[in-house]
């Protein structure tokens, strides 16, 4: 991979750029990692033609294509550096269609989540993942890494809501995968092979969502705890009493404390961390009663969100935490994830790795399925991918490798957990998975060094 090759793709595509500010801007994502340098050019897609043109060009000159969407990753996985170019899809922003009886979208990969909500909430439906960035994160980048949110442990993750996608494949080539209807198993699970693999077997450059009947009635409640652990005990005590809240969020009392500083709340005034439920449908006051009773024995204080202003008013509460973190430092946004009867023990462990590496741990937790986003924060221009904040990664790893949980719950691999992956995956699949890659991608052009 050579100049001369980015050099040949560039001159060739309408759509190219060189411009040093496009470059840099194109060449980082929200992950905190600064590559070593910028990518030789950007190419901005506006049509499917564009996106096949770039991949064509790439594979007659043997050029490296990072794809990129809205740029809010947070594991460098659209990072670029020199000797690449950045397939930019985020002007590929529209909404085809909405099928109201069907309940689908059809989206290009560029559309950002709020905006297919939006427009699904005009029809009486919702698009249910449902990532705390929703308003500037893409439809593109949530299929990349099999994005939840908040919503997710009741409705499923990105897999669940994607029916069908149009892919470009390395070479140029269109495969469609999945199927327009909600059931059917002809073949492999292409589709579902595609969602989560961070860019690296093809360009997903259409995709059809399934939407669900927005719910008739909600109920919102915000508890207050005197520490995490006994939230995440809380938490637990609301899936051992088999309730499926749709919205179970656990926010530590540093996150309290940066969320009241950015929003002007009063948050860590009464308690020391948050859990925050939300029930849904036709029995959503009966459901949050028994969630009430289930949390009641270890809360401090329980609020009830009096109508819909004030519930939207707590959500966007959780929504602001990792922004309100970044307005501190720099943050490094882990994403582990671990058996749900076992977040106190995740917690405690976080607090063990803190005092250990000496580092400033903010942890938010989607806790009805187990998945924590422990974030490290350092000073602005302090570097999180080497010392005690990397020492603190692998720490945060391993603990979850020993409660029987997982690296990234989804956030996916990109750079910036390559170190870790042989020791979750094993040798044997690991292999197995850089041949099914090698099968898409002979050449190693599209995405290279990230996830597998």
């Amino acid at each position: 991979m050579n100049a001369a090759a980015t050099h040949a793709v560039l001159s060739a595509h309408p759509c190219a750029s060189l411009d040093e500010a496009e470059r840099q801007t194109a060449s980082i994502d929200r992950s905190g990692y600064v590559p070593p340098s910028f990518a030789d050019g950007v190419i901005f897609a506006q049509s499917i033609d564009d996106v096949v043109l770039a991949m064509k060009l790439a594979h007659e000159h043997g050029a490296v294509i990072v794809p990129r969407g809205a740029g809010t990753g947070l594991a460098a996985g659209s990072s670029a550096k020199a000797g690449q170019i950045v397939l930019d899809m985020s002007r590929m922003d529209k909404i085809l269609h909405i099928d109201p009886v069907e309940a689908t979208a059809l989206v290009q990969p560029g559309v950002i989540n709020a905006a297919v909500n939006q427009a699904a909430g005009e029809h009486g439906l919702f698009y249910a993942p449902d990532p705390a960035s929703t308003a500037i994160c893409s439809i593109g980048g949530n299929i990349a890494t099999n994005a939840g949110g908040m919503w997710c442990a009741k409705y499923g993750v990105t897999r669940e809501s994607v029916l069908s996608l149009l892919v470009v494949l390395p070479d140029g080539q269109l495969l469609r995968t999945g199927r327009r209807t909600i059931k059917g198993v002809a073949g492999y699970d292409m589709n579902a092979l595609m969602i989560g693999s961070e860019g690296t077997l093809g360009i997903v450059v259409e995709a059809l969502l399934r939407l669900r009947p927005k719910p008739k009635h909600t109920a919102t409640l915000v508890a207050y705890f005197p520490d995490e652990d006994t939230a995440a005990q809380a938490a637990s005590a609301v899936i051992a009493q088999r309730l499926t809240p749709s919205v179970l969020e656990l926010m530590c009392r540093k996150t309290l404390k940066a969320v009241d500083a950015a929003l002007g709340t009063e948050h860590e005034s009464r308690g020391g961390a948050l859990l925050l439920a939300q029930t849904d449908g036709y029995g959503a006051q009966l459901e949050m009663q028994a969630l009430r009773d289930a949390i009641a024995p270890l809360a401090g204080r329980i609020e009830l969100a009096k109508d819909a202003q004030e519930a939207e008013a707590l959500i966007e509460a959780r929504r602001q935490a990792i922004p309100s973190m970044e307005k501190l430092g720099t943050a490094s946004i882990c994403d582990i994830g671990v058996p749900r009867n076992r977040l106190a023990e995740a917690f405690a462990g976080l607090h063990r790795i803190q005092d250990e590496r000496g580092v400033s741990i903010f942890t938010i937790a989607h806790a009805a399925d187990g998945n924590l986003h422990p974030i490290i924060v350092v000073p602005e221009g302090q570097s999180i991918t080497t010392g005690a904040p990397k020492a603190a990664l692998g720490d945060m790893f391993y603990l979850a490798q020993s409660l029987g949980g997982t690296l990234t719950g989804e956030h996916g691999i990109g750079l910036l957990k390559q170190d870790w992956m042989a020791e979750e995956l094993g040798e044997t699949s690991l292999d197995l998975q850089r041949r099914v890659r090698a099968v898409f991608d002979p050449q190693g052009i599209l995405n290279p060094g990230k996830a597998i």
